[in-house]
């Protein structure tokens, strides 16, 4: 287990918040990186096996989300936060693997005093209808799949904080009176992410299909589908047995395996 002092976050609270399970985990904390999942990808091939790696970092200058946008957060003010995780070969990555980080941090956020969680398909974090956070999965190959699972999370919107074209953005000391300390966040996420991801490698994403669809934002609403190959209007059904959206439309039900879903716009 590695820790760098410099760190924005407290190396020793982290390890105490971790408790027996901090030797799982091989933890580097940073004040700035370009990217953690970045990072953490180039890392793969040489990682050393037995450990989780994890790379937070308080500021990240090359941060990205899905489909090329960059992730935004505030300095002191978000969790960021990479791990790269190992399953072995015959495992179902990728199938519904973003959809399983979401309901960790789901149940993490509720366990936490948080009330009504919601996720969007296929990689945000809501409450209430408002962004906490996000979710940006990559693969890398090889003899067991590597996938580097990345997480952003609103704790505090400074002054003039802004996410370009949405106002429903929302931090966790807007939401519970007293905030966990980031260290113990990041700790109980890393925690139920591992016992998530063990009954994943062996059960799949179907035993997660109705945890996610309980807290699915978009439950039975009409939505609007956009892609780089795709435009679909109807009503959210949810999510199959292997992550993909489910559309009522006018044609029948639809299986959507990628794009953005928005309320805006569907008819």
């Amino acid at each position: 287990m590695s820790i760098d002092s410099a760190a924005a976050l407290d190396s020793a609270r982290l390890i105490a918040c971790l408790g027996a399970d901090a030797s799982a985990f091989a933890l580097d904390l940073r004040p700035t990186c370009a990217s953690t999942n970045a990072e953490l990808l180039a890392l793969a091939p040489s990682a050393p096996a037995g450990v989780i790696p994890v790379l937070a970092c308080d500021r990240q200058h090359a941060g990205r989300g899905r489909r090329g946008r960059a992730w935004l957060a505030w300095p002191g003010a978000s969790l960021t936060f990479s791990a790269l995780w190992r399953f072995p070969a015959g495992a179902p990555v990728p199938a519904g693997l973003s959809l399983v980080a979401g309901v960790a941090v789901a149940r993490t956020l509720e366990q936490l005093g948080v009330a009504g969680v919601e996720l969007k398909w296929p990689n945000d974090i809501q409450v209430h209808g408002r962004k906490l956070g996000g979710i940006l999965v990559e693969l890398s190959g090889g003899r067991e799949v590597a996938a580097v699972v990345g997480i952003g999370i609103n704790l505090s919107l400074p002054p003039g904080a802004e996410v370009p074209g949405r106002t429903d953005v929302s931090a966790l000391d807007q939401l519970i009176d007293t905030p966990p300390a980031p260290e113990r966040l990041l700790a109980e996420l890393l925690r139920t992410q591992r016992a998530l991801f063990d009954t994943y490698t062996s059960a799949g994403f179907p035993a997660f299909a109705g945890a996610w669809n309980q807290r699915n934002a978009h439950a039975d609403l009409p939505v609007r589908v956009s892609g780089e190959q795709i435009e679909l209007s109807g009503v959210c059904l949810g999510v199959d047995a292997d992550g993909a959206l489910l559309l009522r439309t006018d044609t029948g039900v639809q299986r959507v395996l990628a794009g953005d879903v928005s309320l805006r716009g569907a008819s």
